[in-house]
């Protein structure tokens, strides 16, 4: 019985430790030699968190904004980043939507 208690509390303590993990955005320093811009480029994701207390499509959040508005314009990276973000709140829920904004480039 104790062997029972001890394995659900770490297997709980694992999926709890594992959903409070991210991806961060990445940038790159580049040169104007580098790259072409193409256009100023938007993209948006959101998350959720359920009770306050699952995340539901969070962790990724920024990461996803980025890459939609790299492709938005069919591009490789981004350059004069801005990140915006707004929230919606429902009765057993919070929601974040992450903008993304900036100057999309083709790398030469």
């Amino acid at each position: 019985m104790k062997m029972i208690k001890a394995l659900t509390t770490v297997l709980l303590s694992s999926a709890v430790l594992a959903g409070c993990s991210g991806v961060s955005m990445k940038t790159q320093n580049l040169n104007e030699s580098e790259y072409t811009v193409i256009g100023q480029g938007e993209g948006t994701a959101t998350g959720i968190m359920l009770f306050n207390f699952i995340p539901i499509q969070q962790n990724d959040r920024f990461v996803r904004a980025q890459g939609a508005a790299i492709d938005s314009l069919g591009g490789d990276a981004m350059i004069n980043v801005e990140v915006q973000e707004d929230w919606f709140w429902a009765w057993v829920l919070n929601g974040y939507q992450t903008t993304v904004s900036g100057d999309v480039v083709k790398l030469k």
